[in-house]
Parts: C-alpha cells; structure tokens; sequence
C-alpha cells in the first residue's frame, strides 16, 4: 500500500470537510458549492507542485540542477511541509485575485483543516519507518530499520562493514531490510540487535504540528467568528514553527544535512514562518475586516 497516496487523499477529504463547515456558518470567503473545486485544485497546485518543489529546492538542489526532469518522479519520494505550505499560499493568492474575494480569508479557513494533512503525512512517515528521532533510553523508544541507510547508525557505534553491505545491495526501505535480515543473515533477532533505540519523532510531529494545531485553530475560529481576517492564518505560521522548532530537537537530521548557524534546516525555515505570521497578525488587526458570512449563532446547522 502506498502510504502516502492514501495519506494526501484522506487529507484533501478531512480539509474539505473542515472547510465546508465553516463555509456553511459563514465563516469563509468560500462558498459551500465551491469549496470541492478549491480543494482539488489546492491540492494539485499547491500542495503537490509545491511540496515537491520544495523539496528538491530546500534538501535536494544538487540533484535538482543536475536532473530537473527528476521532479517529476514522484514515487521516489520528497515532499517538504515548508515548500507545501509556500505553494498553498501562492495558489491562494492567484485563487483570491482570480475570483475577486480576500487572500487571507481564505488563508483563515483553510489552515483550520489542513493540519490534518501534516498529522497523515506523519503518520505514514511512522509507517514507513523515515525521519525518526533521534538516540534515546526513554521507555517508549522504538527501533527503526531505516537506520542502516542513514549516516547516524555508524556515528552512534554501529558496524560500518554492515552499513556498506546494505548501501551496496540498494536497500532503502524497511520491507526490504528485514526482507535481507530473514534471507540471509540471523534474522529479526539480529536486525533488532543491532539497531539504536530512538524517540518516535513523527508521532510527536504527527500531533504537534498536525492533529492539536487543527482542534486549536478550528476552535478558535468557531468560538470567535467575528475575529479580524488574517489572525487565524497568523497563528498557524507561528503555532507551526513553534511545534516544528521544538520538536526538530528530537528528530534526527537527515543525513548529509549540515546544520545552519547551529539549527537543523527544518528548525531554520521555520523562523521564517514566524516572521511571516506575526506579519499576518499585525495586518489582521489593523486592516483586516470581519466575515462577511453570517455569525454562527445567527444561522443554525442545516441537516
């Protein structure tokens, strides 16, 4: 099963759902009978072209200048959540201009939703056993067999005669390690022996930056209709570098990525975020206007 496909798509459905909710409360620049379009066209442009292309500019730009054509191979895997986000703004921004209706309005109703995208997205990075923590003796630990591809096993003590094995046979993923394990040598026991127990970092960013980020800001937006457009999408930006900031600390670092004045890359693009939301904030309170929708309490759910 691929993961991720079933990770986006079910992302895309809980986002619609989301934004078709306030959409019916008034509480967004998107009508109820447009809000299917957005989202498909959201997630084409924005989210796929974006997240893609963030990725091969932000953490594989040598390969990128080399083989362009390589963006395009998208079941080899690279999505960046910074470069995804980047799209989803731009597309928002042609969206608004194109349809005559505020930019950040729509910022406001969709960062509600899409978290749940991020909390999918970590799930299946969980599943496939990728961008895991980093060492640690908690209880909860776990051991993850994509440690013998990354550059970590070795540096924390691991046998780098094995870790050439593994480089030398292609073995990238999980199935495929254990898969070796079994056939030709001492089997899970063995595998387990030799792997480093470490913090589940994508649960962590799964809620983090995911699953507590959507419940906050739909909250928000429900218990406050009448807020200033561009606060909600404000708090997203900051709320998001802050989970992301924080929790990078436990995750371990991809390898071959050198740090940046002392942050990982994850934690550096998101200081940027927090600049851009305290930006989304001041123009919200000054210059940001109100719903132009129907409070909720002044237009019951429909059945």
């Amino acid at each position: 099963m691929r993961w991720y496909g079933l990770a986006y798509v079910t992302g895309f459905y809980l986002t619609y759902r989301v934004m078709l909710l306030l959409a019916k409360r008034g509480l967004s620049e998107i009508k109820p009978d447009a809000v299917a379009d957005f989202i498909t066209l959201v997630a084409l442009f924005g989210v796929v072209v974006g997240g893609r292309l963030g990725y091969m500019l932000l953490y594989d730009f040598d390969h990128f200048i080399h083989e362009p054509w390589s963006f395009l191979m998208l079941m080899q895997g690279g999505m960046s959540a910074h470069g995804g986000i980047a799209g989803v703004a731009l597309f928002c921004l042609w969206y608004s201009w194109k349809h005559k209706i505020s930019w950040v309005g729509i910022g406001d109703t969709l960062v509600c939703g899409a978290p749940l995208g991020i909390f999918l997205g970590r799930i299946a990075n969980f599943i496939n056993g990728e961008l895991f923590g980093r060492v640690t003796n908690v209880s909860w630990a776990m051991k993850f067999p994509g440690e013998l591809t990354h550059q970590d096993f070795v540096t924390q003590g691991g046998d780098p005669n094995l870790a050439h094995e593994i480089y030398m046979r292609g073995l990238q993923h999980s199935p495929d390690i254990i898969a070796y394990f079994e056939q030709h040598r001492g089997g899970i026991a063995e595998l387990e022996a030799v792997l480093h127990p470490r913090h589940p970092s994508q649960l962590y960013e799964a809620l983090g930056e995911g699953l507590l980020l959507s419940a906050a800001l739909t909250f928000i937006r429900l218990r406050f209709p009448r807020m200033r457009q561009g606060i909600i999408t404000g708090l997203f930006f900051i709320l998001y570098a802050i989970a992301r900031i924080s929790l990078e600390c436990v995750r371990q670092p991809d390898s071959g990525s050198e740090p940046i004045l002392g942050l990982t890359k994850g934690q550096f693009f998101s200081t940027f975020m927090v600049v851009v939301g305290v930006l989304f904030i001041v123009y919200g309170i000054f210059w940001g206007k109100t719903p132009s929708g129907i409070p909720v309490a002044a237009e019951p759910e429909k059945s």
